[in-house]
């Protein structure tokens, strides 16, 4: 009797071990294949604004990599911390892409360290999609040319002047750097005391009210992303005193960056990417990143970024999965700084 259950025994294992066998041959067999169906897209945001519009050009390019429909889903809702929840709770087998990016994946860490995902630890970061600068832009009517003017007459005004925000976009983000970059710091150098700009900011519901506002001379300045203000700067409704990349703008060469007019190492950004769940298959996460690389390097591609102000970025899980963690450590901390508090 013992022999015999010690043979059943065998048996089960065996058989255990051959159905193992047989699904880990399966995977690997559909991480192969891959895709084999439709992908879908998960946007953050709703239609229309520029993380969708990025998507959707990365989703025909892909689609035309894999042979297979790249269907864009936008799920929005604060500030795009819904659909980075909906999207990392997906299976982890690559048919569910995430677009990431620097509200969802950065400011939201430090608006709320209790949102239910870690933008380090819960994804895979693919390939970043795009960046481009926001643009500290003034009404014409204003006396400032320079920022430099901005600077000097707010530390000799403090609480005169004011500037228009939508709450947590990259424009106040880069508002509040620049206030804090731009502190003025009196004492010894081991207990000096630095206090930002005093400058008043002004909130409005949506990118468009805000827009209108700065065209109506209803406030002063904002920063603005390069896309959206190039128009109004071309037929001189806004004066741009300066752009918040490292290096010059191509659609904006003769505006200074912020470091160059005098805060250096400057940088606010507006960025995407692309990123998976944490536990998808490498061969799946490779798949991915080589298809995003040829998507990065194709003419037409580039050229839609670039024709409206946005910077190519460099490709690659490495230097995406970096940038994400640089980003949400700098981030967090302007938000300590300035005290800024979820809506």
């Amino acid at each position: 009797m013992k022999r015999l259950r010690l043979m059943n025994l065998q048996g089960l294992m065996n058989l255990l071990g051959a159905a193992a066998l047989a699904l880990l041959s399966q995977m690997a067999l559909a991480q192969a294949d891959y895709p084999s169906k439709p992908l879908k897209f998960i946007v953050p945001f709703p239609p229309g604004g520029t993380s969708d519009v990025m998507a959707r050009l990365t989703a025909d390019e892909l689609g035309k990599i894999f042979k297979q429909p790249v269907v864009v889903e936008n799920i929005g809702g604060a500030g795009g911390v819904i659909g980075a929840e909906r999207g990392v709770r997906a299976p982890a087998d690559g048919y569910t892409l995430i677009m990431t990016g620097v509200g969802q994946n950065a400011v939201a860490h430090g608006l709320d360290p209790n949102i239910k995902y870690n933008s380090i630890t819960d994804f895979i970061h693919i390939s970043q999609i795009h960046s481009g600068p926001n643009v500290l832009v003034v009404h014409p009517n204003t006396p400032f040319k320079t920022m430099k003017d901005v600077v000097e007459f707010a530390r000799a005004n403090p609480g005169k002047l004011d500037y228009g925000y939508t709450h947590a976009a990259s424009g106040h983000m880069a508002m509040e750097l620049f206030k804090q970059s731009a502190a003025a710091c009196s004492g010894p150098k081991n207990k000096q005391e630095c206090k930002p700009l005093a400058i008043v900011g002004i909130p409005y519901r949506g990118g468009g009210p805000l827009l209108n506002a700065i065209l109506a001379n209803e406030i002063p300045m904002m920063f603005i992303n390069q896309d959206v203000a190039l128009p109004h700067v071309k037929t001189g409704r806004m004066r741009p005193l300066a752009v918040t990349s490292l290096k010059r703008n191509p659609l904006y060469p003769d505006v200074p960056t912020v470091a160059e007019s005098g805060l250096p190492g400057f940088e606010a950004l507006s960025w995407s990417g692309l990123s998976v769940q944490k536990g998808t298959p490498k061969a799946v996460t490779d798949k991915l990143e080589a298809a995003m690389v040829q998507v990065l390097q194709s003419p037409s591609f580039r050229n839609r970024l670039e024709s409206v102000g946005f910077v190519v970025p460099p490709t690659g899980a490495q230097h995406y999965s970096a940038f994400v963690k640089d980003e949400l450590e700098r981030w967090v901390q302007v938000i300590k700084t300035a005290k800024i508090k979820p809506e």
